[in-house]
């Protein structure tokens, strides 16, 4: 054993130094690439007895080390060091651009890759780069249909050991992961980091096309593809592409007609968990999200900041049709249904055709009569919680939309819109019959009528005329 501190034994390659003949041997392989130890299980080759060691509890699922704390049990000394940090909150490795701390090296070392943008990972299939080795493997899960796991509660099917641990949970109600400012909690600690930025306010990731900042560099990436219209993920039925798998899965449940998740209120069912508990907000009121302008809340972030809008004045999607402008691309996506005539959305029950599916979902509410949502004041029952916010403010007496001409207030955006035409002169209801235009389609068909001969006056819009 070498007490002194000397170490005799240098490198010829890159002329680092150590203390004993056979640590030197051990480093000698890292230049020729000599992996002297096989697995006898998947035949990967490794370097050092050891190494092959700890890989074999890979095959044998052993975890020798376990945390006092929680339970977890883990293959490998290093993986129960690393984990205890969880526990003690020591975070001992600073990144010296942001001082943001971490827990263990290899994630400072992959979070400086944020600030360097490098990334050393490619995919073999699509060329596609990572900045991790772990993203790189689940990437290459979208290129294959294999799921080896699957959960015994549901029969869902899983690429991966971890995300089947997460999905468990969702049977299990498990939460691990808590807020220390508002007690929520969560099934990944990744959750808990994006539900922070709420707490601190910090988006730390900006888009340089248009400046929007975001709290995670996922948000960022997926916020990109608004920029350069990438839609990877494609639906093997009907060929719509996404942006996101979550959302190329949500999708699959208008085909498959699946929605496992049910409201315990009303009985509604949802495709996803998640939608079911934004629904719940309807029964619940719980409106989180705050307008700092106009104190007006919200249920969801996503409303906020399409409300924001509203004050700006931003209308960043255009029709190339009519070069009418829109605050969301969804809608500008239903508006083009105006010139093409799509009405992709049939009724089963009496084979009426709609543009958009939320159409179609109010409509079948005429076939079965449910009302869901109630009015405490008098009773009242609507199928759609719009309805009902609308009928409220013949309480509350709210007029929030306002004439930017003439001031005069109005409690719905449509009146507004259709009260605008009077000082617009627009009128973008034609009769086929003589060319005359109007402001409404009510009005229209009121004075398609008089060529009808069902009624003996003339009607010009705001007057009733005796023939």
């Amino acid at each position: 054993m070498n007490l002194t501190g000397e170490k005799p034994f240098k490198c010829e390659v890159c002329d680092k130094w150590f203390a004993k003949r056979g640590t030197l041997n051990k480093h000698i392989k890292i230049h020729t690439g000599e992996k002297s130890f096989k697995c006898e299980v998947c035949d990967n080759m490794f370097r050092q007895r050891w190494t092959l060691t700890e890989h074999m509890r890979t095959h044998t699922g052993e975890k020798p080390f376990k945390c006092d704390v929680c339970h977890n049990r883990f293959s490998h000394k290093g993986s129960l060091k690393s984990h205890m940090r969880i526990h003690t909150g020591e975070k001992p490795y600073k990144c010296e651009e942001c001082h943001k701390s971490f827990s263990n090296r290899g994630h400072l070392t992959e979070h400086m890759r944020t600030h360097t943008g490098e990334k050393p990972f490619k995919c073999e299939v699509c060329a596609k780069l990572f900045a991790k080795s772990r993203t790189l493997k689940t990437h290459l899960k979208v290129h294959t249909t294999e799921k080896p796991f699957k959960c015994e509660v549901c029969n869902k099917r899983f690429k991966y050991g971890g995300v089947l641990n997460v999905h468990m949970m969702t049977h299990t109600g498990e939460k691990p992961f808590k807020c220390e400012v508002c007690d929520k909690r969560f099934i990944q600690s990744g959750t808990l980091n994006s539900h922070m930025g709420i707490h601190t306010g910090e988006k730390p990731f900006k888009c340089e096309e248009c400046h929007k900042c975001f709290k995670g560099r996922g948000d960022l990436n997926v916020h990109m593809m608004v920029h350069t219209g990438e839609k990877p993920f494609k639906c093997k039925v009907c060929d719509k592409r996404f942006r996101q798998s979550k959302t190329l899965n949500s999708h699959m449940g208008i085909h498959t007609g699946e929605k496992p998740f049910e409201c315990e209120e009303c009985h509604q069912r949802f495709s996803r968990r998640g939608g079911r508990n934004l629904h719940m907000r309807t029964h619940t009121g719980e409106k989180p999200f705050k307008c700092d302008i106009c104190v007006e809340r919200f249920s969801l972030r996503g409303t906020l900041n399409m409300h924001m809008r509203t004050h700006t004045g931003e209308k960043p999607f255009k029709c190339d049709e009519c070069q009418q402008r829109f605050t969301r691309r969804a809608q500008l996506t239903l508006h083009m249904r105006t010139h093409t005539g799509e009405k992709p959305f049939k009724c089963e029950v009496c084979n009426k055709l709609f543009t958009h599916y939320g159409s179609l979902k109010s409509h079948t509410k005429i076939h079965t009569g449910e009302k869901p949502f109630k009015c405490e004041v008098c009773d009242k029952t609507f199928s759609q919680s719009g309805t009902l916010n609308m009928h409220m403010r013949i309480y509350t007496g709210e007029k929030p939309f306002k004439c930017e001409v003439c001031y005069k207030t109005f409690s719905q955006s449509g009146t507004l819109n259709m009260h605008m035409r009077i000082h617009t002169g627009e009128k973008p209801f034609k009769c086929e019959v003589c060319d005359k235009m109007f402001r409404q389609g009510g009005t229209l068909n009121i004075h398609m009528r008089i060529h009808a001969g069902e009624i003996p006056f003339k009607y010009e819009e705001g007057h009733q005329m005796l023939v």
